[in-house]
C-alpha cells in the first residue's frame, strides 16, 4: 500500500510497512513520536519537486478543487501502477480509480497516518530542512489565498472606499476655511468678495496683495485673475470703505490663507489618485458614470463585490433610502434616482426622461459592476458599448418628443372647423380657450303670465262636464296661465319627478273623486278634537308642489278668481 502525501515542495510516495496500523487508528500516533519509529511504519518510496512558485500554485489549486492535475498524474503513472494508494481526498480517489485504474482507499486510518508523517516529515524526506520548508508552505499559502479569492494588489476597494470619504470631508472643511477667510478679511476689503468669487483665487490674492493699500502696485496674472476682474479690484481697493487692520491681523489672516491653499492642492492630488485607482479597479463603471459617482456606489455598499451583488433595482436608488422607506410609509411614489443621478448621462436628458434613463443607467451599471468585480479582463469594452446605448436610448426619447412636436405639416395651414364658441386664440397657446357663454347659463326664474284670453277661459268650461271639480284645481296650479314653452317645461318637470319616485301629488279618476268640502269639514273636526296636534296635522308640502310654488303664486295673481272660491285658493297657496 502507498501514501499519497503533497506538501510545498512536491509530492511524496510513501510505502507503508505496517498495513495493520491503519486498523489501530486511535493509538497510531504512539509510532510517530520518533524519526526512527516513523520510519518503521512508513518508508519514502518517490518525491517529485515543483520546479517554481506557479507550478506549485497549479498544483495546490487543482487538490483544492480536488482535481487531477498533469504533473500528479505523471507522477501516479510512474510510480503508483499496481499498488492500492490511500488518499486524504475521497473525491480525488475516486478520479484517479476512473482515469488511471489505480485502487484507492479512504479511512480515519489514512487521516491518522497522515497527521503522523507531517509531524515527522523532515526525517522522513531526507534533504528538506526545517527552515526551507517554512518559507515555502508560507508563501504557497499566501499565493493560494489570492488564488482563491481572485485577490491582486491593484484591486483594492478599501482605498477608493477611503479616498471618496476623505475627499468629502476635505471639501466640507474647505469650504468652511474659505468662508472664514471671506468674513475675516471682508472687514478689511469687503469689496473684494463680489469681484473675486472662486474661493482660491481669493485666497491667493490676499496672499500675494496683504493689504489692500498695495492691490494697484501688484500684478495679479499668476492667480491667474482675468484683466475686468484685476482692474476693478484695484479700482475698488482705492475707494474701499473697509477699516484698517494691523500687521499682526494680517499674519494670521495669511496663515488661514495658507492653510485654504495647502488644502486645495491636496484635494487636487487625492483626485488624481481617486481616478488611477477607479481606473484601475472598475473601469467600466468609471466610464458611465465617472469616477466620484461610482466611488460614491462602491464605498456606499462596502466594497466593490457587495455592490456587484445588487440588482439594478438597488444600484438605481441607493442613497435614497431615507426617502424610499418615507414614501412607502406614506403611501407615496418611490424616488427614481438615488446617487446616480448626479452621472453626466442623466445630467443631460431631460426632466421628463431622467426616471427612464435612470432605470436604463442603472442597468449598464449592474452589469459592468459584475464584469469589474468578477471578471478577469482589466479594459472597459463593456463600459463603452453600455454608454453608446444608454446615449442611443437617450437620443431616442427626444426624439420621439421632437417627432411629436414637428409632426403637424408644414406650408400653408389648413383650415380650422368653425366653433362659435371659440373666440380668436392667442398664436402661443396650441389650443384656443372657450369663449364664456351667458346664454348656457341656467336660471329657473318664474315666468311671466299673460292675461288669460276669452279663448282659454272658454276651454276649462267645456271640459268641466267631463272631468271633476278636483281634477280641474290641479290643472290650474301646476299650468299657470302663460307660454305654451312654460307649460311644456312644467309637464316635462313633473314627468321626471314622478320617474324618480318623488312623492308627486295623486291624481284621482272621476269614479274615486272626493268632494274638497267634505274632506276639509273632516279635517275640522279632527283639530276641534284634538288641538294638540294642529302643527303636526299641517300638511307638508310635497317636493313637487313646492317646485312649482312660484310659478302658481305668480299664476294665481293674475288670473281672475271664481266668485265662490278665493279664500280657499289663498289659504291653499299660504300652506
Amino acid at each position: 500500500m502507498l501514501l499519497l502525501f503533497e506538501t510545498a515542495a512536491g509530492y511524496a510516495l510513501f510505502k507503508v510497512l505496517k498495513e495493520g496500523k491503519l486498523q489501530e487508528a486511535e493509538d497510531l500516533y504512539k509510532d510517530f513520536s520518533t524519526p526512527e519509529d516513523a520510519r518503521k511504519v512508513v518508508k519514502l518510496k518517490a518525491f517529485s519537486k515543483f520546479e517554481n512558485t506557479t507550478e506549485a500554485l497549479a498544483a495546490a489549486a487543482a487538490l483544492v478543487d480536488s482535481k487531477l492535475s498533469k504533473g500528479l498524474k505523471k507522477f501516479l503513472k510512474k510510480n503508483a501502477e499496481g499498488d492500492t494508494l490511500a488518499v486524504l481526498d475521497s473525491k480525488l480517489g475516486s478520479i484517479i480509480k476512473e482515469k488511471l485504474d489505480i485502487p484507492c482507499i479512504y479511512s480515519n486510518g489514512v487521516m491518522e497516518l497522515t497527521r503522523g508523517v507531517r509531524s515527522q516529515l523532515q526525517g522522513l524526506i531526507s534533504g528538506l530542512a526545517g527552515q526551507d520548508l517554512t518559507p515555502m508552505s508560507l508563501g504557497l499559502s499566501h499565493s493560494l489565498s489570492r488564488y482563491k479569492l481572485k485577490f491582486s494588489p491593484d484591486k483594492v476597494d478599501t482605498m477608493i472606499v477611503q479616498a471618496i470619504g476623505l475627499l468629502d470631508d476635505l471639501d466640507k472643511e474647505l469650504n468652511t476655511y474659505a468662508m472664514r477667510v471671506r468674513e475675516w478679511y471682508g472687514w478689511h476689503f469687503p469689496e473684494m468678495t463680489k469681484i473675486v468669487a472662486d474661493n482660491i483665487k481669493y485666497a491667493k490674492a490676499i496672499k500675494m496683495m496683504g493689504t489692500r493699500e498695495n492691490a494697484a502696485a501688484q500684478d495679479f496674472s499668476s492667480i491667474p485673475l482675468e484683466e475686468e476682474e484685476e482692474s476693478h479690484l484695484k479700482d475698488a481697493a482705492v475707494i474701499s470703505m473697509g477699516t484698517e487692520i494691523s500687521m499682526e491681523d494680517m499674519m494670521n489672516i495669511e496663515a488661514l490663507c495658507d492653510q485654504v491653499i495647502a488644502l486645495a492642492e491636496y484635494r487636487g492630488q487625492l483626485f488624481d489618485y481617486l481616478k488611477s485607482r477607479m481606473q484601475a479597479i472598475a473601469p467600466n463603471l468609471t466610464v458611465l458614470v465617472g469616477e466620484l459617482v461610482g466611488a460614491r456606489l462602491i464605498a456606499h455598499a462596502g466594497s466593490l463585490l457587495n455592490l456587484a451583488k445588487h440588482p439594478a433595482s438597488t444600484v438605481q436608488i441607493l442613497g435614497a433610502e431615507k426617502a424610499l422607506f418615507r414614501a412607502l410609509k406614506t403611501k407615496h411614489e418611490t424616488p427614481k434616482y438615488g446617487l446616480i443621478y448626479h452621472a453626466s448621462l442623466i445630467g443631460q436628458a431631460a426632466p421628463k426622461f431622467k426616471g427612464k434613463i435612470s432605470r436604463v443607467l442603472a442597468a449598464k451599471c449592474s452589469l459592468s459592476i459584475r464584469v469589474d468585480a468578477l471578471g478577469e479582463s482589466a479594459d472597459a469594452t463593456i463600459g463603452l458599448e453600455s454608454r453608446s446605448k444608454v446615449e442611443s436610448r437617450l437620443r431616442q426619447l427626444e426624439g420621439k418628443l421632437l417627432g411629436s412636436e414637428s409632426a403637424q405639416p408644414r406650408g400653408k395651414a389648413e383650415p380650422q372647423k368653425y366653433d362659435a364658441g371659440r373666440q380668436g386664440a392667442s398664436g402661443a397657446l396650441l389650443t384656443a380657450p372657450k369663449a364664456y357663454n351667458a346664454d348656457a347659463d341656467v336660471v329657473m326664474e318664474p315666468a311671466k303670465p299673460e292675461k288669460k284670453s276669452k279663448k282659454r277661459a272658454a276651454e276649462p268650461e267645456a271640459n268641466g262636464a267631463a272631468e271633476p271639480e278636483q281634477k280641474k284645481k290641479k290643472k290650474k296650479k301646476s299650468a299657470p296661465a302663460g307660454d305654451a314653452d312654460t307649460v311644456a317645461e312644467t309637464a316635462d318637470t313633473l314627468a321626471v319627478l314622478a320617474a324618480s319616485d318623488l312623492p308627486v301629488q295623486e291624481e284621482t279618476n272621476g269614479a274615486e273623486a272626493v268632494d274638497p268640502a267634505e274632506k276639509k269639514k273632516k279635517k275640522k273636526k279632527k283639530l276641534a278634537e284634538d288641538p294638540g296636534a294642529a302643527e303636526e296635522a299641517k300638511p307638508k308640502k310635497k317636493k313637487a308642489e313646492r317646485y312649482f310654488d312660484g310659478a302658481a303664486a305668480a299664476a294665481e295673481a293674475e288670473v281672475p278668481p271664481a266668485a265662490d272660491k278665493p279664500k280657499k285658493k289663498k289659504k291653499k297657496s299660504k300652506d
